[in-house]
């Protein structure tokens, strides 16, 4: 939720709309570049598990380093938001949109979404091809293709149009034994030769540990000097019920690390710190996770080192199919004027 700049180049892309693959502008963290396969795949298009369970040795993808951390942040927002999903078959469902926001007119309005899940499956949580879209009254199109064509070869391409400007980008994933590796290529113009390659690399060393490095290629004429290379190093250290991950930059002397911890079924908690010399800024994240099976509810909070504390609770209303979430968001580092945003939302479905 939070990301530090480390070195001057292109701007970072938007975190709501499919954008430029994230330049070496911001080497402390892995570039996000693609979602997950289950990433955004409501619940109820999941396909019955029917394969037994078998323990994999191979470290997941570089991408996902930090998720296990980062999906305990509450996805916070401001206003008012409606949504309705309607499942027209066990592989595909649409839903409908509605979000209106003060501090975001951008934001606000309607979206139609639809989302298709195949049936070919590898594994008990994951089905192909995955298709994912949306679109806007102004004809702003979101969309996402995943498709795995062997257990260990995987592929993503994401595209998106705003406000009449194309951008796209597309990746291949292979799944080795006890390795990973993924090439990335973002915006490629071969016309005025701009564009960004990223290539991953995670291995695994250990039982418990994972060692791994990510390279970015980036040219363009918002790159300084036209073009810039960029490394980072990355690890990976899995216990029983905690995990522990960091990458560092050497060139932009930045770290990004985070800490996972599952204390019992229902709480979870975990801890981010993003640091770098260049800029000498470091920000700090402590973020939990509560469900209450009892309550049909969970919890997410988070309060951070510039004083800002927010939380999401969502509460299923049991019998009816309906879900409700209370967003809240509070600034205090100016204790005379703090700032407060809140959001209430309504899922049907």
């Amino acid at each position: 939720m939070g990301n530090s700049s480390s070195t001057p180049a292109a701007p970072p892309p938007s975190s709501s709309t499919v954008a430029p693959p994230p330049p070496p502008a911001n080497p402390s963290q892995p570039s996000s570049l693609t979602p997950p396969p289950s990433a955004d795949v409501p619940p109820e298009l999941k396909i019955p598990n029917v394969f037994k369970e078998e323990v994999s040795n191979n470290p997941g993808t570089f991408e996902e380093l930090h998720r296990k951390c980062k999906e305990l942040f509450p996805q916070t927002f401001e206003g008012g938001r409606f949504l309705v999903s309607k499942g027209l078959s066990s592989h595909f469902q649409v839903s409908h949109t509605l979000t209106m926001s003060q501090l975001s007119p951008q934001d606000s309005g309607y979206k139609f979404g639809a989302t298709y899940i195949g049936t070919k499956q590898y594994s008990p949580s994951e089905a192909y091809p995955v298709l994912m879209g949306d679109i806007d009254p102004s004809l702003n199109l979101n969309a996402h293709i995943i498709h795995a064509f062997s257990k260990k070869v995987r592929t993503k391409l994401q595209s998106s149009v705003q406000e009449g400007k194309f951008m796209g980008q597309g990746s291949v994933d292979y799944l080795g034994d006890d390795f990973s590796t993924t090439l990335t290529l973002g915006n490629i113009d071969l016309l005025n030769k701009t564009g960004v390659i990223v290539g991953h690399y995670l291995q695994r060393v250990t039982s418990s540990v994972a060692l791994g490095a990510e390279l970015v290629y980036q040219r363009g004429p918002r790159v300084p000097g036209g073009e810039i290379t960029v490394l980072s190093l990355a690890s990976k250290i899995t216990g029983e019920n905690w995990q522990f991950t960091a990458n560092v930059c050497p060139s932009a002397v930045a770290a990004h690390c985070c800490y996972y911890h599952k204390v019992n079924e229902q709480l979870h908690i975990g801890a981010e710190l993003e640091s770098s010399l260049m800029t000498r800024e470091s920000v700090g994240k402590g973020c939990y996770q509560l469900e209450i099976p009892g309550g049909n509810a969970m919890f997410r909070g988070s309060i951070d080192t510039n004083w800002t504390v927010e939380a999401v609770l969502e509460k299923k209303l049991m019998p009816l199919p309906f879900t409700l979430q209370l967003s809240g968001t509070a600034n205090f580092a100016n204790i005379q004027k703090s700032q407060y945003r809140f959001g209430i939302g309504l899922v049907l479905g």
